[in-house]
């Protein structure tokens, strides 16, 4: 069993249809038809969304994810149309919202990976391979990859977890056009974001995309590059063989597996709730990943 530990009740705006609450983010169509997106504060972890927020986590994800989008716009569009607040939304959508163009998604998770790590690490010390792509032998956690990777997975809805699958069975399911033309974007979008991060002292070990069609373009949807989406690792403290120090929600993922929290994650209880601490270090990481990729201060942007 796992999903919301306390699953919230939409927010009622006039002129706004709530389509659907994720683990993160609220989803709403305007009278336009566009689409409505509203980055919460909510962590999510091992499938369940945690019971505690992390104060300014969606203003994040939403402005790191405009600045991504700026820099990638060469290789791929966006869906993003504005980032005007709706009239009659509360103040707290500041920062937050986005409205997006509404596409025919693609349901596949678009999952690139540079580095050995996570579940691609599980797979590879079983078989050598991650999504059935063979990878030489010695690698260990943290290994860079001889050359990045794209190991898809099936996108799960709240509660359900995401399952590596093969590119074979992604061209089956969505065509091999398609599955092609996935592969070559997501690897050229991690390519470019995973320089601009190296440049700035960060490791982009990993991130997932996800895609949907206007027409018959491919257009980049949802979060890009950000602390939810990614794993990014302090270049200067970057030792293969170990877990990795990071700017991401491993801190949160670590405490809950530490006897400290007191949760079994085998067990169907859910996680308790994350104590001060612990928030305020995160939301510190998160903030640290904005300014060190963006060059801006979170204090002069709000």
């Amino acid at each position: 069993m796992s999903g919301f530990v306390e699953k919230p009740e939409p927010v009622e705006v006039p002129g706004l249809t709530h389509l659907h609450t994720g683990k993160v983010r609220d989803l709403y169509r305007n009278e336009a038809g566009e689409l409505v997106m509203v980055a919460s504060d909510r962590m999510s972890a091992y499938d369940w969304v945690l019971p505690t927020e992390i104060p300014d986590k969606g203003r994040v994800l939403t402005q790191l994810s405009l600045w991504w989008f700026d820099q990638l716009s060469d290789l791929a569009p966006n869906h993003v149309l504005s980032t005007e607040l709706p009239a009659g939304a509360p103040a707290d959508w500041a920062g937050r919202t986005l409205i997006c163009k509404s596409l025919d998604m693609v349901p596949v998770e678009c999952v690139a990976r540079g580095y050995l790590t996570g579940s691609g690490l599980v797979e590879y010390d079983e078989s050598r391979t991650v999504c059935g792509l063979a990878l030489p032998e010695g690698l260990t956690d943290g290994s860079e990859l001889p050359a990045p990777i794209f190991t898809p997975a099936t996108k799960a809805a709240v509660g359900d977890h995401d399952e590596n699958v093969s590119y074979e069975e992604v061209a089956r399911q969505v065509g091999a056009e398609t599955a092609a033309l996935l592969r070559q974007t997501t690897l050229a979008v991690y390519g470019r974001a995973r320089d601009i991060a190296r440049e700035r002292g960060i490791i982009l070990a990993d991130t997932k995309f996800e895609f949907g069609f206007e027409g018959g373009t491919l257009v980049l949807a949802d979060e890009v590059l950000t602390p939810d989406s990614s794993r990014f690792w302090p270049a200067d403290q970057w030792q293969p063989g170990r877990a990795q120090p990071s700017y991401d929600k491993q801190f949160v993922r670590d405490w809950l597996t530490s006897p400290a929290s007191g949760w079994d994650r085998k067990s169907e209880q859910p996680p308790p709730a994350l104590p001060q601490e612990i928030v305020d270090a995160t939301r510190a990481k998160y903030l640290e990943a904005y300014e060190l990729l963006t060059g801006r201060s979170w204090s002069d942007s709000f």
